[in-house]
């Protein structure tokens, strides 16, 4: 069975956003950005609340002749290859290839797309993360940290799922 993946940059002390709910302190260096490609490279299906799908949207009219790295040019292409399913209410329409819009999660569907699915499912944003990693289920959970402006924000998950320690500039867990 394949796995769900969640993977998050955090503060040291958990955190994926500031108390604004800003996350441009977490842009990866070059050595991490390869890092996470490696990790994502399997993935098949990105499943994204709204405001992740929204902030992701960015990699699908990414323009790669801008002579850009080719580690980011990697993760655009890994990323437009892959299918999305957005959970939201709101959202009325999709700005991207290989998407669709699920009203309401359902951790049983969740469960039959990793039993019918040949490539790992990635789950993004810790809302999201909470509510789908599972007991039991086959999962993965990388957190890499690092040092914040901010002391406060949103978690990266409940505490069920959060490693005890972390330490160093970047670590994986």
């Amino acid at each position: 069975m394949v796995k769900l993946v969640y993977t998050a940059i955090t503060t040291l002390d958990g955190y994926i956003s500031d108390d604004a709910g800003d996350i441009d302190w977490a842009e990866p260096d070059p050595e991490v950005f390869r890092f996470i490609n490696d990790l994502e490279v399997g993935i098949g299906t990105y499943l994204y609340g709204r405001r992740l799908y929204e902030t992701m949207l960015y990699w699908e009219t990414f323009d790669a002749a801008k002579e850009q790295a080719p580690h980011v040019v990697d993760f655009a292409t890994m990323w437009r290859a892959a299918d999305k399913v957005v959970f939201s209410r709101t959202l009325e329409t999709v700005s991207s290839a290989r998407t669709q819009i699920e009203r309401v999660f359902d951790p049983t569907a969740v469960l039959r797309m990793k039993e019918t699915a040949t490539h790992d499912l990635s789950v993004g944003g810790p809302n999201l993360a909470s509510q789908a990693m599972r007991p039991g289920w086959s999962t993965r959970s990388t957190y890499l940290s690092r040092p914040s402006p901010s002391e406060a924000g949103h978690r990266r998950c409940p505490a069920t799922f959060i490693p005890s320690s972390s330490s160093g500039l970047w670590t994986a867990s």
